[in-house]
């Protein structure tokens, strides 16, 4: 082994009871490269990123680092062989500030053992500088930052700790527009300094775009693995699912109800200092798109569609009636029937803890309680039946969802609402950080739910879904609406040039605000 191999496993085996995470995987990557770790969810590509980072010991296995095998006990060891691993489950203290976050285990300190705040913070200024990122306030709390600012500063952290090995785990799945362009003009920095990168993805064009090498793990084995530039698109999808995935998307036949009682319609809304006189209707059967670049105002659309941000203007309808949505628990409830998919599974919509079962019966537990008391039956049945429709093995009943891979997470995620016999389903990048064959899934339960008669506000930070699933979109800049597509309309060009603020809002959007 020569020491221009930067990481290689050999035979590595994990097992966690009666799962086998890592079954005799073996890769190798090269020194001063950005290499690709692809697969489906639960592929073993956590395990691996874990195993590299300390944070879990193989059972069998040799694992080298710059040539010399070793075994990493610890995050300590392996952050003294220059491994830094940015997470996609941010692993921040959400109420420290970015600087006493960024600089925990690696404050300055005195002679006499004392930490320096003050050059901590200077320090930390610095560095969130040399990234372009100085809008970031190092005294900030994290938990008042977007989840891509999160994503950014999980970045920066690790490169703040000056690895010689960087593990980027999914960093693009928070990510839009100028903050991918912004991380690739990293990448490009950390690789001209010979910082080797994994790159770990379910993004296919950012792969391209930023990696020279891959590696497919498929069932905890490495099935694939090659130059990015001489690997066709459907071998690698058939390399990643392990059989030919004929279309990504579903046939995009319309199934709006024409000249029905819209499902949901905004008039004037406005969200303080967000969103500013924003009008739509959604109805019955279509898949109606919200784009725009990061912090343009979707997200404060959707919460105030579902109750979570009070709109400072205007008037939410549902099915043609003015409704006062105050919480959350208002939109749930039989009477009104939205539902919402977050963009942050793992905080937002599931209980980590509790079983699949507590987690998709949640929202409606009194349809089967009485006096008090669930029907523990009814409540098996009526769980088990809507995962046999997200295709989530019936184990979830009796699993903690913390067990699951983030795919099956968010397919349970969206079965609560499938449960709730939802009318109106808002899903804010329900793909995020999810295998190609689990998204092509969602995307035909979102076609089925339409189908059935469902209503879906969708929102997604890759364009090719807005192009593929909807009916129309509505592209946002600057907290407001400035162009709708219809059909055909419908393609990359069309979204990006309005989501750059190149365009003046377009007829059929002064019509909607009329």
């Amino acid at each position: 082994m020569t020491v221009d191999i930067a990481i290689s496993a050999e035979n590595i085996r994990k097992v966690y009871g009666a799962t086998v995470a890592l079954d005799g995987m073996s890769f190798s990557v090269r020194a001063g490269t950005v290499h690709a770790l692809l697969g489906e969810n639960g592929a073993g590509k956590s395990t691996t990123v874990k195993m590299l980072s300390g944070l879990v010991q193989p059972d069998a296995g040799v694992l080298k680092v710059f040539g010399e095998s070793c075994a990493l006990r610890s995050p300590r060891q392996s952050h003294a062989l220059g491994i830094q691993t940015a997470f996609q489950e941010m692993t921040q203290i959400r109420d420290l500030t970015i600087a006493e976050n960024m600089l925990l285990l690696y404050e300055p300190v005195s002679t006499l053992g004392q930490v320096r705040k003050r050059e901590g913070l200077r320090l930390v200024n610095e560095h969130l500088a040399s990234l372009g990122l100085e809008d970031i306030d190092p005294r900030r709390e994290m938990s008042e930052l977007s989840l891509s600012s999160r994503q950014k500063v999980e970045i920066a952290r690790a490169v703040f700790r000056r690895p010689r090995i960087l593990l980027l785990d999914e960093p693009t799945s928070t990510l839009s527009g100028r903050d991918i362009d912004w991380l690739g003009d990293l990448i490009a920095r950390l690789k001209a300094q010979s910082i080797t990168i994994i790159f770990i993805s379910h993004r296919m064009p950012e792969v391209r775009l930023f990696c020279e090498h891959l590696t497919v793990l498929r069932n905890g084995k490495d099935v694939g693995a090659g130059r990015v530039d001489e690997v066709k698109e459907d071998e690698l999808i058939q390399m990643i699912i392990g059989r030919s995935l004929a279309a990504t998307f579903p046939p995009r036949i319309s199934t709006a109800v024409l000249g029905a009682t819209p499902a949901l319609a905004a008039k004037s809304l406005s969200v303080e200092g967000k969103v500013r006189d924003v009008s739509f209707s959604l109805a019955p059967g279509e898949v109606l798109g919200i784009a725009g670049l990061q912090g343009m105002g979707q997200l404060e659309l959707f919460q105030a569609c579902f109750g979570a941000a009070q709109p400072t203007g205007g008037v939410i309808e549902v099915a043609g009636k003015p409704v006062m949505l105050s919480s959350p628990g208002d939109a749930v409830c039989a009477q009104i029937g939205i539902s919402m998919v977050p963009e942050d599974r793992k905080t937002e919509a599931l209980l980590l803890k509790l079983d699949g079962q507590s987690n998709v019966s949640l929202p409606t537990l009194e349809r089967r309680s009485r006096f008090g008391l669930i029907d523990k039956k009814a409540e098996a049945s009526a769980v088990a039946r809507v995962l046999d429709v997200v295709q989530v093995q019936e184990r979830a009943l009796y699993t903690r969802v913390s067990a699951f891979s983030g795919g099956n997470q968010q397919k349970i995620a969206i079965a609560k609402w499938l449960l709730a016999e939802s009318r109106v389903m808002l899903m804010y990048d329900p793909t995020r950080g999810v295998d190609v064959g689990t998204k092509h899934e969602i995307y035909v339960l979102i076609r089925d739910f339409a189908k059935a008669g469902g209503a879906v506000l969708f929102c997604s930070s890759e364009v090719p879904e807005l192009v593929n699933l909807c009916d129309r979109v509505l592209v946002m800049y600057g907290g407001q609406v400035v162009c709708e597509l219809v059909g055909d309309e419908i393609d990359e060009e069309a979204i990006m040039r309005p989501a750059l603020g190149e365009i003046e809002p377009n007829r059929a959007v002064m019509e909607l605000a009329s």
